[in-house]
C-alpha cells in the first residue's frame, strides 16, 4: 500500500524567512557594488541640489515662494519618495528578469505574494537610502531640514510610498507579461502621472475637466497637505483620510495585477522566456 504523499507545511504556507532570503540576496548585490548605492542617493540629490538652486533665485522675486521657505525642496523630496518607490520595485524586479534568474527562484518553495513582499522590502531600503541621502545633504547646502515637519511626515512618506508600490508592480507585472522589450513602461509610468499629481503648484491649476483625475490620486492629496502645512502651518487631516483611502484601493489593484500578470505568464512558460 502506498501512503498519500504530504506536503510539508513549510512549503504551502507563509514563509517570512523566504522573503527574507531574497531580500537578503539583494542586500549582497548592493554590499558587493557601491555604484547602486551611490546611484541612489545621486538622482534625488542632483533633482534636490537643482531645485534649492531655484528656491535661492526665486527667493526674493516670488512671493509663492516667500510665504514658506522650502516649499520646493519639500516638493521635490517627496516626489522622489514616490518615483523612488515606484522604481524600487521594478528595478529590482527586472534585476531579475536581466540575470535570467526567474526560473530558479520560481523552481523554489518561493511564493509569488513572497516575492511581492520582498520587493516591497527592498523598494522602502532602496527609498530610505536615496531620498534620505539627500535630505540630509540639504540641511548645510540649503539650511532646510525638512524633518522639521514632523509626524506629519511620516504620513507624507507613508502614502507615497505606498501608491508608488502599487505602480511599480503593476509595471512589473507588465513587464513580465510583455518582456524587456517593455521596460520602458517602469520610467513612463510614474512621469505621465507626475503632471497630474499637484507636486509644485496646487489642483487648483489644473483644468477643470482634469481635477476630479488628480483628486482620485494619493499623491495629489499628500502634496496638497503639505502646501497647507508649510504655507498655513494647519494639518488637514482629510487629505490624509483621502489618501490612505485611495492607497488602499491601488496597492490592491497593483498586487492584483502583479499575480495575474504572473499566473498568465507561468501560464505562457514566460518565466523562462525573457528576452524582448
Amino acid at each position: 500500500m502506498i501512503a498519500d504523499r504530504q506536503t510539508p507545511t513549510a512549503d504551502i504556507n507563509f514563509s517570512p524567512r523566504r522573503i527574507y532570503a531574497n531580500v537578503l540576496r539583494h542586500l549582497y548585490l548592493m554590499r558587493t557594488s557601491w555604484p547602486r548605492v551611490v546611484e541612489m542617493v545621486y538622482w534625488p540629490t542632483v533633482q534636490m541640489i537643482l531645485w534649492g538652486f531655484i528656491t535661492l533665485s526665486l527667493k526674493d522675486n516670488s512671493s509663492y515662494v516667500a510665504q514658506a521657505a522650502g516649499v520646493l525642496i519639500s516638493a521635490v523630496l517627496l516626489w522622489d519618495v514616490l518615483f523612488r518607490g515606484q522604481l524600487g520595485i521594478s528595478l529590482v524586479f527586472m534585476e531579475e528578469m536581466w540575470s535570467r534568474n526567474l526560473g530558479h527562484l520560481f523552481v523554489s518553495p518561493l511564493r509569488p505574494y513572497e516575492l511581492v513582499a520582498s520587493l516591497i522590502f527592498m523598494s522602502l531600503i532602496r527609498t530610505i537610502i536615496g531620498v534620505g541621502g539627500a535630505a540630509l545633504v540639504a540641511i548645510p547646502l540649503f539650511h532646510y531640514n525638512i524633518f522639521d515637519i514632523g509626524l506629519p511626515l511620516i504620513s507624507f512618506f507613508i502614502n507615497l510610498i505606498i501608491f508608488g508600490w502599487a505602480i511599480g508592480l503593476t509595471v512589473s507585472g507588465v513587464v513580465l507579461r510583455y518582456g524587456l522589450g517593455a521596460e520602458s513602461v517602469a520610467w513612463v509610468a510614474v512621469f505621465a502621472l507626475q503632471p497630474l499629481c499637484a507636486i509644485f503648484y496646487p489642483v487648483s491649476v489644473l483644468p477643470s475637466w482634469l481635477q476630479p483625475v488628480a483628486w482620485c490620486l494619493p499623491a495629489s492629496h499628500v502634496f496638497e497637505g503639505m502646501r497647507e502645512l508649510l504655507f498655513q502651518h494647519t494639518f488637514n487631516s482629510s487629505h490624509l483620510y483621502a489618501a490612505m483611502g485611495l492607497n488602499v484601493i491601488f496597492l490592491a489593484g497593483g498586487i492584483a495585477a502583479f499575480l495575474a500578470y504572473f499566473r498568465k505568464a507561468r501560464e505562457r512558460g514566460l518565466l523562462l522566456q525573457v528576452g524582448e
